[in-house]
């Protein structure tokens, strides 16, 4: 008898049970929804704020992983859309416009846009190849045998390493002096070292400090195999805004600038730019450098090929890039496996020919550009921390 009613007494309140449960996890999906949500927008408008602060510009990096942020929101809310309420609307809207905005910056870097850059004819029987491979190694690294791996499998003209200091130059120079015989050596304790090792005759070798006495980078002219012409490359490794290292951007972004009026100043043909630029493709600085150096970007419509953090998948940003003039087309662009370091490396090869010239574009200069790029130059020069000048221009809000 007393079984029974106990029974009968469970039964009577298990629905105010499963009602209570069912609050609870509406609740905590509202929740997860509102957070995600709310980080989301915020991280759409801080790059917003005209400040050179390391932790505002870092929101141009993560704009993928907003994506999927926002969409998770979205998905949470829509779970719980039977009770919404006007706040809910509200959020849902604007996060869909955020989404809409962050869409829009990457989406010229996914397959399904148009290549900015041509892919090299299957016909085109000039021979002026040239082939790049490019590897910020991790200076505390000591793998340089999966470095030399990569390189051996790949076999390309030209090598550019960062990161690189006395140590890895040993390593490096035991193994590959001997096929590559020009090279260029600025070996560096701070992370900020720079190597170029070629197989292809070289000139006019220069190593610059634009904007800080511990920021090197190279500018030196390269001959193309089978008696084609010079072209000029720079390799570029600018200061990481972090709270480790640059507490502002403007280092970094001082470096761009210099890069991108010196590649205009020199005239933007047969030119090639590679490095660590510790920025990504869509951010304001890359893309004033593209529109002062004239340069294009071969990953635009073709992928974002992510090259750090190489151990964290979820949280991985192109950061290493290739930019090339307009008398270039892609003949092949890869991420290479792992060699133990933060980065990935990157392997590009294009073949020369300005035949071709007028059927790539780049990004057109606006107004102001050049006064942005100087005197950011000007600030970075003097170790200055100001507010980013992006005061024209329809890309000056990222």
């Amino acid at each position: 008898m007393h079984s029974s009613a106990f029974g009968s007494e469970q039964g009577r309140t298990s629905p105010v049970i499963v009602m209570e449960q069912l609050i609870i996890n509406l609740l905590i999906l509202d929740i997860l929804a509102w957070s995600f949500g709310l980080f989301g927008i915020a991280g759409t408008l801080i790059p917003f704020l005209r400040y050179d602060d390391w932790w505002i510009r870092g929101f141009d990096y993560p704009r993928v992983q907003l994506v999927f942020i926002m969409l998770t929101a979205i998905g949470l809310l829509l779970v719980e859309s039977y009770f919404f309420d006007a706040d809910d609307w509200v959020l849902t809207g604007i996060i869909g416009a955020a989404l809409v905005y962050q869409v829009a910056k990457i989406l010229p870097y996914t397959p399904i846009w148009n290549h900015q850059v041509k892919t090299t004819a299957a016909d085109y029987e000039h021979g002026y190849f040239v082939s790049l491979l490019m590897s910020n190694v991790l200076q505390k690294n000591e793998r340089s045998d999966l470095l030399i791996e990569r390189i051996r499998a790949k076999d390309p003209d030209l090598i550019l390493t960062l990161e690189t200091n006395q140590r890895w130059q040993n390593e490096l120079d035991a193994e590959l002096i001997q096929d590559y015989p020009h090279t260029i050596k600025v070996p560096k304790e701070n992370r900020y070292g720079m190597h170029l090792y070629s197989r292809l005759e070289l000139r006019n070798e220069t190593v610059n400090y634009h904007v800080s006495d511990d920021l090197p980078s190279i500018y030196v002219e390269v001959k193309l195999p089978n008696d084609g012409p010079w072209i000029k490359l720079y390799g570029v490794h600018p200061s990481v805004p972090s709270p480790t290292e640059e507490d502002s951007s403007t280092e970094r972004d001082g470096e761009l600038a210099v890069v991108g009026r010196l590649v205009e100043e020199a005239g933007s043909d047969r030119t090639i730019v590679a490095g660590d630029l510790n920025d990504v493709a869509w951010s304001h600085s890359t893309r004033l450098f593209q529109r002062l150096s004239g340069l294009l970007d071969p990953r635009r419509g073709r992928g974002f090929f992510a090259t750090f953090h190489a151990d964290y998948w979820f949280a991985r940003w192109p950061l290493d890039h290739v930019f090339h003039s307009k008398d270039f087309t892609l003949r092949s662009l890869e991420r290479l496996d792992t060699i133990q370091s933060d980065h990935f490396p990157v392997y590009v090869e294009l073949a020369f020919d300005p035949a071709r010239s007028g059927e790539q574009e780049e990004l057109k200069k606006e107004d102001g550009d050049r006064e942005t790029a100087d005197r950011t130059t000007e600030l970075a020069k003097n170790g200055e921390k100001d507010t980013l000048l992006v005061d024209s221009g329809t890309d000056a809000e990222s």
